[in-house]
């Protein structure tokens, strides 16, 4: 990955460096931009949502935080004691994260193999990775087989229904031609631009079965506002 393609590293970077709150741009293919400002990225505990504070406080044993930005939740688990590592496709991000001693790797998900885990924590809709419904089961099965008996992925999402909704409560796309959830993105931060990638957002229902029909028990810890928190806990 080039560094111009690295947007949000480069802001991780930057805000690690400087301080300065400047804003990411979130294109999406179905609705209007979206903005994250560099400076969540870095938040506390105190300010984390309250779907994020639960998840740490669940996991357990030996935990990989899949795609950990700048590692704000790999450090809370590090300084409660927990036997913590990271990994992120940003290079910049690795970077960051290893410069503040944080156990990192640049690595695919889907390039893990040989390794056990306990927990694979995976916030922010860090399933997301999946890209589209249809490669959430494929995803959930590698997840599994990272996983020691009994091993756990927490993960968030949001049913994303509402942003097809009209005035009137009516949807204004056929829900029967393509999953609601599938969605393409693109992040921008000063000069850098990433290339379009896909992103799933899926919804609780479609989350558990999928789920239960890969071998995992399925605990919704949390359901507010159609955003929800899952325990998927390896059969």
């Amino acid at each position: 990955m080039s560094i111009l393609n690295d947007p949000m590293g480069q802001a991780i970077i930057d805000f690690a460096k400087d301080g300065i709150d400047q804003d990411i741009i979130v294109s999406s293919d179905l609705c209007e931009d979206d903005v994250i400002s560099s400076a969540y990225l870095f938040r506390s505990y105190e300010d984390m949502p309250k779907i994020e504070q639960v998840a740490l406080a669940r996991c357990s044993g030996k935990v990989l935080d899949v795609g950990a930005g700048a590692g704000i939740h790999a450090s809370y688990l590090q300084e409660n004691g927990f036997d913590v590592s990271c990994i992120d496709i940003s290079p910049l991000s690795i970077a960051h994260l290893k410069e503040n001693n944080i156990d990192a790797r640049l690595m695919n998900f889907f390039d893990l193999k040989d390794e056990k885990y306990d927990t694979l924590l995976m916030l922010m809709n860090g399933i997301g990775i999946a890209g589209t419904l249809s490669n959430l089961e494929h995803t959930l099965i590698k997840a599994k087989s990272l996983l020691n008996d009994g091993g756990k992925i927490l993960c968030d999402s949001s049913d994303i229904k509402y942003l097809y909704e009209d005035d009137e409560g009516g949807m204004w796309v056929d829900l029967n031609t393509t999953y609601y959830g599938n969605f393409k993105f693109q992040m921008k931060y000063k000069e850098h631009e990433s290339e379009w990638f896909d992103w799933l957002y899926v919804d609780f229902g479609k989350m558990k079965e999928t789920a239960e029909r890969t071998g995992f028990m399925v605990n919704q810890i949390i359901d507010e506002n159609d955003q929800y928190l899952v325990e998927l806990i390896k059969k």
